[in-house]
This record gives structure tokens, sequence and C-alpha cells, in this order.
């Protein structure tokens, strides 16, 4: 019976090997060194679970560790013997710790050469952790007392392509060309919820989602928008924005698809780009809607309902403002794909 036993549980041990691409010496080792204090499931090897366990320090990781999970311990450092043991780490969630920018030995992360997503949300981190891995690809760092960005912080790092400050002490002097020089890939980055008060510079041309909700922003320089040509997603609700720092046709270009300006002050609507899908213009001082002033296209070009040209605006949100139903009749005739309209 013992003989059957050890031959089943070298079989399951053999299933999980082809099942993860793992070496059966490398699973046996990692599941030996599992640490007590934390969880280590054989059909997942890679990956460590220590969250939730009221650390106070970093447990001895297992050596083929890809995975490792430490939020909501009470870490206030990762010294530099506290990642040594684990080179391969592609995936580090730290949030909701209490790390401080002094409590990380610098060069600790900047050894990890496999780390592609590093996750320190909801710490005590006063500026931006460096040196930083060169594989970093989502860097989450929200809801911190970060004030600063270290020059040449990001150089070196053409993988990163999510960069998330939402929730910081971030102003005008911080975000500047030469503070995010190094990040020719990025698709997203958040600076929502800081203390801004124009909109950031120095983004790349790669830029497709950019949120500052909750700033202090009041305009938005004419040519803001040339040199971010995919410019996709752009949230700015809960800012200061009036119509005189807002150029009528600033929104009009082709990439745009979701624009979000509610919580404003603006009290006309901007030009529509004719791509765009999404539009939140709720809880404003817009007293009326001028479908010819808004349109992106002439109402010539709108005779032809298969026209491939027309606006593609599906949805759009005026409530909040002082605007009195019904919508006009040059609004629905211009932009014929609404779905959802909310007055």
């Amino acid at each position: 019976m013992a003989t059957l036993q050890k031959l089943f549980s070298i079989l399951c041990l053999i299933t999980l090997v082809v099942s993860q691409d793992m070496p059966y010496e490398e699973l046996l080792a990692q599941i030996q060194a599992c640490p007590k204090e934390c969880s280590c499931p054989p059909n997942f090897p890679r990956a460590v679970y220590c969250d939730n366990k009221g650390l106070k320090s970093f447990p001895k990781i297992p050596p083929y560790t890809w995975y490792l999970y430490l939020q909501n311990n009470l870490l206030e450092t990762v010294p530099t013997d506290a990642l040594q043991n684990a080179t391969q780490l592609r995936w580090l969630n730290l949030n909701r710790n209490k790390i401080t920018s002094d409590g990380v030995d610098k060069g600790v992360l900047g050894t990890m050469k496999h780390l592609a997503h590093l996750y320190m949300d909801d710490n005590l981190l006063s500026t931006i952790p460096s040196p930083l891995p060169v594989s970093l690809e989502h860097l989450r760092l929200s809801r911190n007392r970060i004030s600063k960005i270290p020059a040449g912080v990001f150089v070196g790092m053409d993988k990163l392509n999510l960069l998330d400050l939402q929730g910081n002490k971030l102003m005008d002097d911080a975000v500047t060309e030469v503070s995010l020089k190094g990040l020719t890939n990025l698709v997203q980055i958040n600076l929502a919820k800081n203390q801004l008060s124009n909109m950031p510079l120095g983004l790349p041309p790669t830029t497709t989602q950019l949120f500052l909700d909750g700033n202090n922003i009041e305009k938005i320089p004419a040519d803001y928008f040339k040199g971010l040509p995919k410019m996709a997603f752009l949230r700015l609700n809960h800012n200061k924005l009036g119509s005189g720092g807002v150029p009528k046709d600033i929104f009009n270009i082709s990439s745009m698809l979701d624009l979000q300006l509610s919580h404003n002050q603006l009290t006309e609507v901007p030009v529509i780009p004719s791509g765009l899908e999404h539009l939140y213009l709720d809880h404003n001082k817009i007293a009326s809607v001028n479908g010819s002033s808004v349109c992106p296209i002439s109402f010539d070009s709108l005779d032809d309902s298969m026209n491939e040209s027309l606006p593609k605006l599906r949805y759009l949100r005026l409530d909040g403002n002082e605007i009195s139903p019904p919508i006009p009749r040059d609004v629905v005739m211009c932009f014929r794909l609404l779905r959802s309209i909310v007055i």
C-alpha cells in the first residue's frame, strides 16, 4: 500500500512538472523550501503566497519563485538580502504595507533582472525607488506620498508600458520631460489625485491612456496633443477646466475614443472628434448644445446614412448641467449612431 501511495505521489509530481514546464528537481526544491509563514500550492509551484500574515520581515523566498505575494502585511523595509534568493521573480506584490523610501535598500530592486510587474500601492514612499529593473512592464505606486520623480529613474526602461502614480503628492515641477525620460513605450499613465495645475509635460508619443482626474488643472495648451498621436482615453474629471482654458477643437484628433470631462466648469461643448465613442460632460455649467458647432463634419456630408465618415459617438452624458431637454434636432442628426444620451 505504501509503495502504491509513493508511486501515486511521484506520478502527481511528474504531471505537475509537465503542466508547469518545470524540471522535477526544481519543483521538489521549490516545494521543500516553502517558508512556514507562506503557502506554496503544488498546482502552482512558482507562486508563493505570504499575504495577510502580519509579517514584519521578509521570509526566505524559494529559489524558483516567479510570483511573490506579500500584500497586506506590516513590512517597513526591503533590505538588500530580502530577495537575494529570488533571482527569477516576474511578479512582486508589496501593496498595503508600511514601506518607506529610506527603507528600500539601494539596488535591491534593480537586481531583479526578470521582474515585469512591481506593485507597491498603499505604502509610505516619498519618491520612486531607484534603480528599478529595466525588465519592468507594469509599475504601480498609487496612494503613497511621492512628491518627486528622480531625474533618470526611467532611463533604459523601454519595456515599461503602465505607470500608476495616482493618489500621491506630485506637483507640476515633478512631472517633466527630464523626469519621464526613458519611457519610450509607455501606453498608460495614471496621475489622478495629485496636485497638478497644468497638463503634464514630457509624455512619450506612445501614450494612449492618460488619467488626470482630481487635480487642479485649469487649461489645456492649444498644441498639447500635437506630440501624442495615439491618445485614445483621456480622463480629466474633477478639475477646474473652464471653456476659456479649453480650445474649441483641442480634442478633435482622430485617435480619441473615450473623453471624460465631468465635474469641471465648462460652459460650452467642445468640438467632438469624429471617432469618439464615449463623451462625459456631466456636472459642468453648459446651458445649451449647438449641433452645427460641435459636429466634426459638415452637415452636407450627413445625407448618406451609410457614409463611413459619420461620427462614431455612441454614449453622451450631459446631466448635471443647465440644459433643458429635449436634445436639439441638429445634435441627433449629426450623431446618428448615438445609443444613449443622459440629460
